[in-house]
């Protein structure tokens, strides 16, 4: 049975209110070349039972991350997540509530979003954090257009090393705004000199640590040239973990943290939902996108929580609003506050030294791989490898002897020409049998 209550007639109708010619002529800002000019090559219909059946069969041929040695990161982590988590997260209160467009009646929403905030200030080093974004890459993307408002100009500045998907993220954004963008050559050994690309039209100047090659950057000398030149510096992380030993980048002098929060509380299912993490300073705080949940006392005295700041169109009047995004991913976010909470300042930094220690661990045992090369000097928990003929090859045939050794960056960046290159990560999961799998079936695999 099909379900299309729209007939020729209505589509007319709607398209003649509008002024559009056609239903294509809704889809003009998507290049010619990406659209693909017939139907994807599937059945007209089938029944649920065959559907169910075809689906099983595909997921059947993936190799489910848990089941062999795994070593994959660039901007998503297996970590160890409690089953407190999970058990609190699927209570009903906190399962079926959404997003607190009635305040005085949502205070456990906005109570735990208040401590969402507190959390990722308190990690970031900075003194503001709203709840939340979508996932990184779009937290990175909606700080550039907050430094535009902030500073009047309109060119950003990308480092090389800055995730490639984050990369793109920010430009396409850039792109339907008019915006100019910079973006540097990637440099796997990192070192390159970003400063010289600072002038005084730039906006703000996008850099991540650790950056996508695992390289741990200081940021204070770009922060010192980016404020010179009156513009913001823009700090990326993708591993939130790694803040547990690094020094935050509020105290380098970022003026717009972002990053991933999905290392804590979320799993990886299969690349999302996730959660973006957003932290700036005070006196940013009104150009600062998505939501912001305050404590006060109401007339009695007793505590509460009240939706502070919440400059979105949903909200004010859409010229008015410094930003589009439509959710908070508020179940990612809470997932992300229990684990936090039960970790503690201590467990954090714990949890910080085992990964870093065990990513130590494995590059030394690849570095001993005849043809492998470690490339970083320092790293967090993941880092960059070069291996003979292409990454990808070596990463299939990892796969078929039950490793799944990490990402090629010719995936993230097909035409960087960095196709001997693989990402990747080692965190608290990985065990010394793990770690002598991957380093024997890596020298098979290039022998």
């Amino acid at each position: 049975m099909r379900y299309l209550p729209l007939t020729p007639e209505d589509r007319t109708e709607m398209l003649a209110r509008i002024g559009a010619p056609s239903v294509d002529a809704l889809f003009a800002d998507i290049p010619a070349a990406k659209l693909n000019p017939a139907l994807a090559d599937l059945p007209a219909h089938k029944t649920e039972l065959s559907v169910e059946r075809t689906l099983g069969a595909l997921s059947a041929q993936n190799v489910p991350a848990g089941s062999v040695p795994f070593f994959v990161g660039a901007g998503a982590y297996r970590h160890h997540v409690p089953a407190t988590v999970d058990h609190l997260i699927q209570r009903s209160e906190f399962l079926t509530s959404y997003t607190p467009y009635q305040p005085e009646i949502a205070q456990g929403t906005l109570q735990y979003l208040f401590e969402f905030q507190t959390q990722v200030g308190e990690l970031t080093g900075m003194e503001v954090a709203n709840a939340s974004m979508y996932d990184g890459s779009t937290a990175a993307a909606e700080a550039v257009l907050m430094a535009h408002r902030v500073t009047k100009r309109r060119k950003a500045v990308v480092a090389g090393n800055v995730h490639p998907h984050y990369r793109e993220t920010i430009a396409t954004l850039s792109r339907y705004a008019d915006d100019a963008v910079v973006a540097l050559s990637p440099v796997p050994q990192g070192g390159k000199d970003i400063l010289s690309a600072i002038d005084g039209e730039t906006s703000c100047v996008v850099v991540q640590s650790p950056d996508v090659f695992g390289n741990i950057v200081d940021l204070k000398p770009i922060a010192e040239k980016a404020h010179a030149a009156g513009a913001l510096l823009i700090a990326v992380f993708t591993e939130v973990v790694s803040l547990g030993l690094i020094e935050p980048p509020g105290a380098q002098g970022a003026d717009i943290v972002v990053g991933e929060g999905q290392s804590i509380g979320n799993p990886l299912t299969f690349g999302g939902p996730y959660v973006g993490l957003f932290a700036t300073r005070q006196k940013y705080v009104r150009q600062m996108p998505g939501r912001l949940a305050g404590e006060t006392v109401d007339a009695s005295g007793k505590r509460g929580f009240v939706l502070t700041l919440s400059t979105r169109e949903q909200h004010i009047r859409r010229e008015k609003a410094t930003s589009n995004i439509c959710t908070n991913s508020g179940l990612c976010a809470l997932a992300f506050t229990i684990h936090l909470t039960l970790l503690g300042e201590t467990g954090l930094r714990k949890l910080a030294r085992l990964n870093h220690a065990n990513a130590c661990k494995l590059a030394d045992k690849l570095s001993a791989v005849p043809g492998v090369q470690v490339l970083n000097g320092a790293f967090f928990n993941e880092f960059t490898i070069r291996v003979p003929g292409k990454a990808a090859d070596v990463i299939e045939k990892l796969a078929a002897k039950g490793v799944l050794g990490g990402v090629p960056y010719a995936r993230l960046a097909p035409k960087a020409g960095l196709d001997d290159l693989i990402l990747v990560a080692a965190t608290e999961i990985n065990t010394d049998e793990d770690r002598v799998a991957y380093a024997a079936a890596l020298k098979e695999v290039l022998a």
